[in-house]
């Protein structure tokens, strides 16, 4: 199995396809494998590298506490890429990896050149603050008196997820089976050290107003937690652009992966031409025949 450290810790890692680099981060309740339906297809033009977390076989599960959190979170997206020698990339992430995505975008902006955020910032309102730690220590309790065996089903089954299961009822069944395979520790420990003590993203508005990073925000018409997040950050951050999901909840890619899988595509596709509409055109350094010669080349990494 393919490994790479970050602080002590071993993240097992899959890689396919040859281009430029795409790093994917999973959500909460899954791992790499969510992002299959977009690595399948991405992979034919990109080099697609997916990751599990910390605390998600086959990555360490530290017995520690203090071994997790989103600041850790967000390095091991650095350490991913400077283990497979990666200076730059797009990086797509879920939930929970859509937040340290965005935090990345803020804190390696020389290494991101696009970032994709789906279903970020649940927990983030302030009318949520409150509910939100208390669920997330409520379940993590659970997890650990109960095991993850008897958790999952109404994990999956949450109201920001049922939507799967009506959609598709196989892929949520996968999706639970999936599930069961987790660490209880590790998703405990994840939900106490890294989601209930992360910071709200209304917290780094100000940072967020000064990126110049392209980003896409995608969220589900029907993940209530994330929409005001997704508003936020889209007038928030200049070279934003959010596309809502109808009829859909929190895992984007898993319920409507060809409509992401599209949205995907054609944004990065408008980044590496240089076409992204919110960029400021007087900030980009590369001329007109630079940028063509660089989207024929499958973008080397100077642009925007």
């Amino acid at each position: 199995m393919p490994f790479i450290e970050s602080g002590g810790i071993k993240l097992y890692f899959e890689e396919y396809g040859r281009g430029y680099p795409i790093i994917f981060v999973h959500e909460f309740e899954s791992d790499l494998d969510s992002w299959e339906g977009q690595i399948r297809y991405l992979s034919r033009s990109y080099r697609c590298i997916a990751y599990n977390a910390r605390g998600y076989p086959a990555s360490d599960v530290p017995d520690d506490p203090a071994a997790y959190g989103w600041e850790f979170a967000v390095q091991d997206i650095d350490a991913v890429m400077r283990g497979l020698s990666i200076g730059r990339a797009h990086v797509v992430g879920s939930s929970m990896g859509a937040y340290a995505a965005l935090l990345f975008g803020l804190r390696y902006r020389e290494g991101v050149s696009a970032i994709v955020a789906a279903g970020a910032g649940a927990g983030s309102p302030a009318s949520d603050r409150e509910s939100w730690l208390k669920n997330a220590s409520v379940l993590a309790r659970a997890l650990a008196a109960r095991g993850i065996d008897a958790m999952a089903e109404k994990m999956a089954g949450h109201s920001t997820r049922i939507r799967l299961k009506h959609k598709d009822p196989k892929g949520w069944h996968e999706f639970v089976e999936r599930l069961k395979q987790h660490s209880a520790r590790g998703l405990s420990n994840t939900l106490l050290q890294c989601q209930a003590l992360r910071p709200s993203l209304f917290d780094f508005r100000d940072q967020f107003a000064q990126m110049t990073i392209p980003v896409l925000l995608a969220v589900g018409d029907e993940d209530k937690p994330c929409l005001e997040t997704g508003l936020m950050l889209k007038t928030t951050i200049p070279a934003a652009g959010l596309w809502v999901c109808s009829n859909t909840g929190h895992a984007i890619n898993l319920e409507e992966p060809a409509a992401f899988n599209a949205q995907v595509e054609a944004f990065f596709s408008a980044v590496e031409r240089g076409s992204w509409g919110h960029l400021d055109r007087r900030k980009q350094s590369v001329s007109g025949h630079e940028k063509s010669t660089a989207a024929r080349l499958h973008f080397d990494g100077a642009l925007p």
